[in-house]
């Protein structure tokens, strides 16, 4: 029988033989103390990093700034350079109608809504009115009455329709070439009418609830074309041009202007009174041009005054209460009127009505103060 062994107990410290080692050992207790320390703390703060979330190796790109909205587009008329409400109304058609001014046609209707205004002599020393029209429609216009041939020359370049009854011989024969949108009486009779409380030929009249029919009839709907370059009006601190008189012919034609600070505007006179709209009361253009041309007679269907259209000339702005003298220039009959300064540089006319008389050489004028 083999002897059985027992593996000896091990042997146990009591807390008492703990702290008697502690003491004998004092040095070794620290240092170890201190490890234990660094082993806890280390522990500690591994576990911490370990909850932390990981750290993207890239380096986070700078906020973009937010964009911001694009403006609104605002859309100018070419004619007048007033803000109309869409790119379509910028195109919408032109058209030309040719006004009476004698003294027997006053006051006129409709000349206070019109863009432009080129004024000058017609037959006799009498003045004639040739209105343009693109957004304002006035619900009458006239006395209407007949087309010159210098006259087409100023519409040409709008692209417009022409409002007329008849006209002289080398005027008709240009607007009834093909080339132009021609909207005469003569051919449209039910598109105007004539007024009971004047009598011929100061009593032809018209509106665009008619004239729209018609040129929509006749598919002149739109007018692309170039005019003056325009900007934003300010009245100058001090206006240096207050008073200005223009004279065409005579005293029944002769015109004058009175530059109104508050509405930034010339209030026109005719013949030594206001020059007023039948049913909007005082014309004010904002801008008036002075150009002087030359006039001389031809004989037509009769002796006729002509005026030279195309070439260069002088001429004076009238805007923001202040005369600024430039040249004009016209290069062909298609061609746009310019204003230009002494480099050759466009003049931008400020927004609004703009008047233009053609001032005939020699015998007309024009002054400011």
């Amino acid at each position: 029988m083999k002897p059985t062994y027992y593996a000896p107990e091990p042997h146990k410290k009591t807390p008492a033989r703990i702290i008697q080692w502690l003491r004998t050992h004092r040095t070794r207790s620290i240092v170890l103390a201190g490890v234990v320390s660094i082993i806890l703390v280390g522990g500690v703060a591994a576990f911490m990093m370990s909850q932390q979330p990981a750290q993207s190796d890239t380096t986070p790109s700078a906020p973009s700034p937010s964009k911001k909205s694009a403006p609104p587009v605002v859309y100018y008329s070419p004619l007048t350079g007033e803000k109309v409400e869409s790119e379509q109304a910028t195109k919408q058609a032109v058209t030309a109608i040719m006004i009476e001014n004698s003294p027997d046609a006053r006051p006129q209707s409709g000349l206070k809504s019109a863009g432009v205004v080129y004024e000058a002599v017609a037959e006799g020393g009498i003045t004639r009115f040739l209105a343009l029209y693109q957004q304002q429609k006035p619900t009458l216009i006239g006395p209407v009455r007949s087309v010159r041939l210098y006259y087409v020359d100023w519409l040409a370049p709008y692209q417009a329709s022409v409002a007329h009854v008849g006209g002289s011989q080398y005027a008709l024969q240009e607007v009834r070439n093909g080339s132009y949108r021609d909207i005469d009486q003569f051919f449209n009779g039910s598109s105007y009418w004539r007024a009971s409380d004047r009598y011929p030929p100061h009593n032809v009249y018209t509106n665009f609830e008619r004239l729209d029919a018609l040129n929509a009839t006749k598919g002149y709907t739109t007018s692309n074309f170039t005019s003056f370059p325009r900007v934003d009006g300010k009245p100058a601190a001090s206006p240096t041009a207050n008073s200005v008189t223009i004279n065409i012919s005579g005293p029944l034609y002769n015109t004058a202007y009175t530059y109104d600070a508050t509405s930034n505007t010339y209030l026109r006179s005719v013949a030594g009174g206001p020059s007023n709209d039948r049913e909007l009361g005082r014309i004010a253009p904002s801008v008036v041009v002075a150009m002087k041309v030359d006039m001389s007679l031809v004989f037509e269907d009769g002796y006729r005054e002509s005026i030279t259209t195309s070439g260069t000339g002088n001429a004076v702005i009238f805007q923001n209460g202040i005369a600024t003298e430039c040249t004009w220039r016209k290069k062909s009959r298609s061609s746009p009127l310019e204003l230009l300064d002494a480099s050759g540089q466009a003049v931008p006319l400020i927004r609004g009505q703009t008047w233009i008389a053609a001032v005939p050489n020699g015998t007309g004028g024009v002054s400011w103060q």
